[in-house]
């Protein structure tokens, strides 16, 4: 019975993602952060974000773990919960993030001198700003 619904099954699932292929190709696939940042700490986190974050992209994009990274400023608020800062990373597909945490050690490690020195910088931008929400998604560019 089980294998009757299996074979029952797997044409569905391929004429599922047939239909969702036809209207577009995959891209990239982006790590899209939102932020909130306390209240007169705009400068304190984009200090931090410059000096910590900046250098550690910058060697991730240098060494290929990563094609690019973008951070969005907000202009408009639609409440005071409201994220002030987007911050993106791509990657080339899910299969870049494949043993990344291991290769991202080595770039923290090499630019941010150990996970010590890494701990007291998220440490200290928790006092300052709130993760709103950490998204993984994939772009698509449409036929």
């Amino acid at each position: 019975m089980k294998k009757m619904l299996l074979i029952l099954a797997c044409p569905l699932l391929f004429a599922v993602v047939g239909v969702a292929q036809e209207h577009f190709t995959e891209g990239p696939v982006w790590r899209v952060t939102l932020v909130k940042v306390k209240p007169a700490q705009m400068d304190a986190y984009l200090t931090s974000l410059r000096h910590a974050s900046k250098p550690l992209l910058d060697e991730q994009k240098r060494q290929g773990l990563i094609m690019d990274y973008k951070v969005f400023l907000k202009e408009t608020q639609e409440g005071p919960q409201d994220w002030d800062l987007a911050l993106a990373v791509e990657y080339k597909n899910y299969a870049a993030m494949d043993g990344l945490t291991a290769k991202n050690e080595a770039v923290r490690d090499k630019i941010m001198g150990g996970k010590q020195q890494a701990q007291q910088v998220a440490e200290k931008r928790t006092e300052i700003r709130e993760v709103v929400s950490s998204e993984l998604l994939q772009e698509i560019m449409l036929k």
